[in-house]
């Protein structure tokens, strides 16, 4: 009995076995004659190329053949390659569910049902009734390691995603290797950070060596779990998921006191990534990560400087998280670093954002503020930090008199303050002006007494 893809008399069919014959008659003439035929192997070559076009056709032609309804995708009602079941039960070919998942929907397309998760899980048994169906009706499908979804990503990579986290629960030395394969992955292969979103347990996997009650973590495991977290932060759907997975900012907040420099520099920058999202700015407060980023900033390592302050200045956009860093002692870990000429620019930025707080102001006046700023102003070609550092003067001006009089002898003999309204930017020229304007009326005053 004839198989249904392939039918005896089938047009295909006879073509095809007519060029066979002419193939074997000109390789078998090819390989009698002593010189070589070019004619022979130009034909041989157009016979080649007719094979591989009949062979298209029968494998496009054969996905017309009539197959069972529960093989057919509901949404791109084709025979699915890689069928996946979402959380209502129903079952899709993956990249077209993903498709769906990716505009937004949370529903299930059959059934409109709420989705409890957006975990795609795969459907061996509908799987391996299709290949035996194609099987059995000599079709061809696609491998499913050649299979892409929309985002680059094959089965093989799905296998092999699994597989690293299954060693993530293993030996030691499994899950150093694991690790720093994840780590690789998330870095080369942008597409591979989703993977982490599609399943709930995929991140509690990956931080399992860090959560287990273990004082002894290796460095080289704890820099490439801690590594990797950060890799997984850039990608913006996995900013809330990341840090909303309960131990992973407890585990970010330990990595800033602990482990090898990058790691705690690694650690600072995932918190950063992280900080996008204003909701994550408050749990990140509330772990008390900024006393350990301020510890960090003082310890002044340089590798770890920028991820810092790029941290606490994401993290100080928010009122509460201002306080818990003043109370924590940015002010005087900023100053210090300032006065040194260490990462000057983004450190002003951090001040100036700290200085409508009434106890940073404070602290500034006390830790001797007012004459660095003013030397930074005169000094420096940026505008930016002219600004900064003006925007400060002007928060102390107006919260600590006892300042005046270092103000009106710097103006007296550089003109500083006078200079800056004049070319300074806009904001910095309110500021100056401000000052000045206050410095004017206190003298007007005094002599009206």
């Amino acid at each position: 009995m004839a198989k249904t893809g392939v039918v005896e008399g089938d047009p295909l069919t006879v073509k095809e076995m007519e060029l066979k014959r002419e193939l074997q008659r000109l390789v078998k003439a090819i390989l009698s004659q002593e010189e070589i035929n070019v004619d022979a192997i130009d034909k041989t070559q157009q016979i080649l190329l007719a094979l591989k076009e009949l062979k298209l056709k029968r494998r496009s032609s054969s996905f017309d053949l009539p197959f069972p309804e529960e093989f057919r995708c509901p949404l791109s009602k084709q025979l699915m390659r890689d069928p996946v079941m979402l959380a209502s039960g129903q079952t899709y070919d993956r990249p077209f569910i993903q498709k769906w998942l990716k505009a937004g929907s949370r529903v299930c397309p059959q059934t409109q049902q709420v989705l409890s998760h957006t975990i795609l899980t795969p459907n061996h048994l509908i799987r391996d009734m299709i290949s035996q169906w194609c099987k059995n009706n000599g079709i061809q499908m696609p491998d499913s390691v050649q299979f892409l979804n929309d985002e680059g990503l094959t089965e093989a990579d799905r296998d092999l995603f699994l597989s690293l986290l299954e060693k993530m629960s293993s030996t030691l030395s499994d899950q150093k290797v694991a690790a720093r394969e994840l780590r690789l992955l998330t870095k080369k292969m942008p597409s591979f950070r989703s993977l982490f979103g599609e399943s709930a347990d995929a991140i509690p996997q990956l931080v399992r060596p860090l959560s287990q009650s273990n004082s002894n973590v290796n460095p080289n495991l704890q820099e490439d779990i801690i590594t990797t977290l950060l890799n997984l932060s850039i990608h913006d759907n996995n900013k809330k998921l990341v840090a909303e997975t309960p131990k992973v900012i407890p585990l970010l907040v330990d990595a800033l006191r602990s482990g090898t420099i990058e790691t705690r520099s690694n650690a600072a920058a995932a918190l950063f990534t992280l900080s996008a999202l204003d909701s994550n700015k408050e749990l990140i407060g509330k772990s008390g990560a900024l006393k350990p980023l301020v510890e960090l900033l003082d310890e002044g390592n340089p590798v770890a400087m920028k991820d810092v302050a790029s941290a606490l200045f994401s993290l100080c956009m928010i009122q509460d998280n201002k306080a818990r860093a003043v109370r924590d002692g940015a002010v005087r870990a900023i100053l210090k670093k300032i006065m040194s000429n260490v990462h000057v620019d983004e450190l002003l930025a951090i001040l100036a954002m700290l200085s409508n707080n009434q106890k940073a102001v404070e602290e500034m006046g006390d830790l001797g503020a007012v004459t660095c700023l003013l030397n930074i102003i005169r000094e420096t070609s940026c505008a930016r930090s002219k600004e900064n550092c003006i925007a400060v003067l002007y928060t102390i001006c107006y919260s600590d008199r006892t300042k005046w009089k270092t103000l009106r002898d710097e103006e007296k003999t550089y003109g500083t303050i006078s200079q800056l309204a004049q070319n300074g930017t806009a904001r910095a020229k309110r500021k100056a002006n401000g000052i000045l304007d206050r410095l004017n009326r206190a003298i007007n005053l005094t002599h009206t007494a």
